[in-house]
């Protein structure tokens, strides 16, 4: 499979449910906000990008299953056959959407035997996109310009690192781990901005130790390890894998080009 090629068709794709989801977020009267099982929101703009980038993906490869936060969940004993699947968050943030604080994100990822091996996100609000491979360099592209991305290189002993945080899921075990280092400085964001923000040499680590599922990190991981900085398991230090049996991923850190503190 020649994954550059894939590029151009996922942009189309996510540009047109970029489309359908500013729509929405011009008119908020249309959100339609429901309150899923796991307490997290769900609006129409979730839906009809969801929608529009299934049938996308459906049209590159009918052949690739799609894994979508919207989509009914497939048991593993079928999944666990997949040598390839698409990994989908249709709208990355949707609390963020709600807000209108306009940090929500469009991700889609490919993973072969459960590592991430393209992603690709798309900003609505600011037209930009991220777009990595394996093999290649990470990209940002806004206005059809592209550019070259790379994580800045960071000392752990160094006083005022960025420390990438949640705007909304911010817990005390983060925080415990943000004061081993020396002044930090926190740089707060919504959805899968959190990696391009280090990816884009902004900032330096971003510790999770929450929950998220696989399409909230799949396409930012490989965008992240692109651009020279690692996305690892908190216990173990091995990069996140996917397509699990168990689709939530473990508490994480990620990082630019630098070492870490060991707090486990």
């Amino acid at each position: 499979m020649d994954l550059l090629k894939l590029y151009s068709p996922l942009l189309t794709i996510a540009k047109q449910a970029s489309q359908s989801i500013l729509s929405i977020y011009d008119d908020p009267d249309r959100f339609n906000v429901q309150i899923k099982k796991d307490d997290s929101p769900l609006t129409a703009a979730d839906q009809a990008s969801n929608d529009i980038i299934c049938a996308g993906l459906q049209n590159i490869d009918a052949g690739i299953p799609i894994i979508s936060e919207e989509n009914k969940q497939i048991p593993f004993e079928e999944r666990s056959t997949y040598n390839y699947c698409w990994m989908v968050d249709p709208l990355d943030g949707t609390k963020e959407f709600v807000k209108r604080n306009g940090e929500f994100t469009i991700n889609i990822a490919l993973i072969e035997d459960g590592a991430v091996v393209l992603g690709l996100m798309h900003i609505p609000v600011t037209a930009e996109t991220y777009f990595a491979s394996k093999g290649d360099q990470a990209h940002k592209e806004r206005d059809g310009k592209r550019e070259i991305i790379k994580c800045r290189t960071f000392d752990n002993q160094a006083k005022g690192l960025g420390m990438v945080c949640s705007r909304s899921h911010l817990s005390t075990a983060t925080n415990d781990y943000v004061d081993k280092y020396h002044d930090p400085v926190l740089v707060p964001r919504g959805s899968a901005l959190k990696f391009t923000v280090i990816a884009q040499g902004d900032a330096d680590i971003y510790p999770r130790l929450g929950p998220t599922m696989e399409w909230d990190t799949a396409a930012a991981q490989i965008i992240l390890e692109s651009a020279g900085g690692q996305v690892l398991d908190f216990e173990s230090r091995k990069p996140l894998r996917y397509n699990k049996e168990n689709l939530l991923n473990p508490n994480f850190i990620a990082f630019g080009q630098g070492s870490l503190i060991d707090a486990r």
